[in-house]
């Protein structure tokens, strides 16, 4: 009996000592930072219903016992790998967008338009016959520089665009979401019509755009709406093309609604460029202000011509990026009406003199596109504007150095036009007033 009660007390003591090894050893861990693995190891149990709280409580406590010693020194920091510097060249994001009738128009467009920087989407509108449609499509899927270089898309699931109602609106916003998903490689998105057609090549644009500011968003705007007042911002408008497959005019209910006072409206041109970071913001919406005024200007007459600009001008951090432009050149009638001239072969040398990179409208096959391919654009009909990236034969067939740009008079007078309207966005001038 005594022999098992010194054996007991010899393991008692033993015990007693290991149980203060591990006491001592618990404390020092808290010293040394192993409590951060203990902190690691309980998070594996995040599912348990008080994981938040006691791991809130663990992590006050472990702060709170580091910061009773002096940290440790900072461990050394390789230096940072350098910020990939942004490209010279920018690139463009085009909305090309046509209705029934506009298949030939549109093709033609889009060659004037092409180059393999760039990124377009192209869009016939449901009022358009299926055929045209699917030519359109045809067209492109089998074009060998299309399929080579990938950058154009075709809108398939047609929208209904009524353009005095918001639908128009919504179809560029369909488009800006469509080139924000199939690349971050643009910088300015710009949207055009069947009837739009180029006055300048694109390495002309690019080569100028590559010497301005690229938070620059073109927006020709006034908060001026005088007549429009009364006419479109106060009459409420229902648009069918919102919820009908055919198309018809929009339509009034009464009663009539005051001007708004949680924001000042601003009406324009319905063609803008815009910079990624503002079409980001458009879409993406993480101010409320994009989403509420979209639907304010869902029953506004002619919202394509006033929702850009407003929500642009009601943001203090782009209305300061404005230049008050669309970069077109349109003759209007004195007072305007609802539609510009439809320009000929007249009108060649104001459109030349105006310096713009667009203009707009023109009928099919105009003889004023023949003179603007062979005098301005140096295309032949059927094929590219000319380019630095053209080889092949016949010439501009092929797809060549994309990077190398040969600018020519057209990129002068463009220069010349941006210098004075960035001047003035610079110094504040005709700003969001």
């Amino acid at each position: 009996m005594g022999t098992f009660t010194n054996l007991e007390k010899k393991w008692l003591f033993s015990l007693m000592i290991t149980s203060a090894a591990c006491i001592f050893f618990l404390a020092a861990s808290f010293n040394v930072g192993l409590v951060s693995t203990i902190h690691s190891f309980n998070s594996l149990f995040f599912f348990l219903p008080s994981y938040q709280h006691a791991n809130q409580t663990s992590s006050v406590n472990v702060e709170a016992k580091v910061l009773i010693s002096p940290p440790p020194p900072p461990a050394p920091v390789s230096n940072p790998a350098p910020t990939p510097a942004r490209p010279a060249i920018p690139r463009f994001a085009y909305l090309i967008s046509g209705s029934k009738g506009d298949l030939e128009k549109t093709w033609r467009t889009l060659l004037a338009l092409y180059h393999p920087l760039n990124h377009y989407v192209i869009h016939l509108d449901l009022e358009s016959p299926p055929e045209e449609r699917l030519d359109l499509l045809t067209r492109i899927e089998k074009h060998h520089v299309f399929n080579e270089v990938g950058n154009v898309f075709v809108i398939t699931r047609s929208n209904l665009i009524t353009y005095r109602g918001p639908t128009m609106v919504a179809n560029t916003l369909h488009a800006c979401a469509i080139l924000l998903k199939r690349s971050k490689e643009w910088d300015w998105f710009i949207n055009l019509s069947a009837s739009d057609y180029p006055l300048v090549t694109q390495d002309d644009l690019l080569y100028t755009f590559s010497n301005i500011n690229r938070s620059f968003n073109f927006i020709d705007h006034t908060s001026r709406l005088g007549w429009k007042l009364a006419k479109r911002a106060q009459p409420i408008i229902i648009d069918p093309g919102l919820y009908s497959t055919t198309k018809s005019d929009v339509f009034w209910v009464e009663p009539k609604r005051d001007l708004p006072t949680a924001f000042k409206l601003f009406t324009g041109s319905a063609w803008v460029i815009l910079t990624r970071e503002f079409v980001e913001y458009v879409i993406w919406g993480w101010d409320n202000l994009p989403r509420t005024l979209l639907m304010y200007y869902a029953n506004f007459v002619s919202t394509p011509e006033g929702y850009f600009h407003t929500v642009a001008c009601n943001t203090p951090e782009y209305a300061k990026t404005i230049v008050n432009a669309d970069l077109h050149y349109i003759s209007w009638d004195v007072p305007p009406r609802q539609h510009p001239h439809i320009l000929n072969i007249n009108d060649t040398d104001k459109m030349i003199e105006s310096g713009a990179a667009f203009a707009r409208k023109f009928n099919q096959d105009d003889p004023v596109l023949d003179v603007i391919d062979k005098k301005l654009l140096h295309k032949r009909r059927g094929l590219f504007t000319m380019g630095g990236w053209c080889i092949g034969k016949p010439k501009c067939s092929s797809v060549g150095d994309i990077y190398k740009l040969k600018p020519g008079p057209g990129a002068q007078r463009l220069q010349s036009l941006l210098d004075r309207l960035t001047s003035n966005a610079k110094s504040g001038l005709y700003q969001c007033k």
